[in-house]
């Protein structure tokens, strides 16, 4: 019987043999993507998944999840999204107003609220890009957010490297793989990726102040397409997928899913200068 039938929710424990079953194991290093609501109702709610992801990867596992910040910029489509029809006065004006980023105190923009919990929690750790930072709680978290270059969204000096070296796996909790920020890495890895400048605000030297950078054009928009792909291509070897509470899930080995987006986009996109 359904842990939900006659409007039951979720319990710590319920959670915890889910996501064990699923195949989240003690020592293991996990970057997590969710949405709580495609789950139903729990027991205590973002807290009480949070510790239900930590105690299936026990004291010696580390989880990572996304605290993205497109609020700081003026280049990301949230912000464009944010300001159309706005008058040329306005949008300088809210333009001015907007926060330069703190990776103590900055929210992240859209990632949900299991990725808030985690980024708030006491003992995290968060690495300290303006724009796509990463928290993480567990033995390596040090390792995985320290020297996240700020030109560097999600490659080679990112968390998603060192997430790849560490053979982590991705829980994809009620979402799809259009939110799989891995593939990312897989656009780095490519011959001559495309670039475009980034724009943010910052503090540097005790000042507010925009920043310009160059790095990798980022593109999620085909992320739907090529896990489908994938995960047809692996058929099962690579991901495995299973329900918890009501939501469908899917864990992926990382460095299966990195290494196939790095051969999907050369034949799928026009890839280079």
């Amino acid at each position: 019987m359904s842990p939900l039938s006659g409007g039951a929710a979720l319990t710590e424990p319920q959670l915890t043999r889910r996501l064990a079953d699923l195949g989240i194991g003690e020592g293991g290093v996990l970057l997590a993507h969710a949405s709580l609501r495609s789950l139903g109702k729990v027991e205590g709610g973002a807290a009480t998944v949070l510790h239900a992801l930590r105690r299936a990867l026990g004291p010696d596992g580390t989880l990572v999840v996304p605290a993205f910040t497109s609020d700081n910029s003026d280049t990301s489509a949230a912000h464009r999204e944010r300001v159309r029809g706005l008058s040329d006065e306005t949008r300088t004006a809210f333009r001015e107003r907007m926060p330069p980023f703190d990776p103590a105190t900055t929210p992240s923009t859209g990632m949900g609220i299991l990725a808030e919990t985690t980024r708030l929690h006491p003992e995290s750790l968060r690495s300290a890009h303006p724009q796509t930072s990463f928290a993480a709680l567990g033995p390596h978290a040090a390792l995985v957010t320290d020297d996240h270059r700020p030109d560097c969204h999600l490659g080679e000096k990112s968390p998603l490297a060192r997430l790849y070296e560490l053979r982590a796996q991705i829980l994809l909790l009620g979402v799809g793989f259009n939110r799989c920020t891995a593939f990312h890495l897989g656009e780095y890895r490519v011959d001559s990726p495309p670039h475009r400048s980034y724009r943010c605000v910052v503090r540097l030297a005790g000042r507010r102040q925009w920043w310009e950078y160059d790095d990798v054009a980022l593109d999620d928009s085909d992320f739907a397409t090529l896990g489908a792909e994938f995960e047809r291509a692996t058929l099962g070897s690579a991901v495995r997928t299973g329900t918890v509470g009501a939501a469908r899930c899917r864990l992926v080995s990382l460095v299966d899913a990195v290494d196939h987006a790095r051969g999907w986009f050369p034949e799928h996109r026009a890839i280079g200068p």
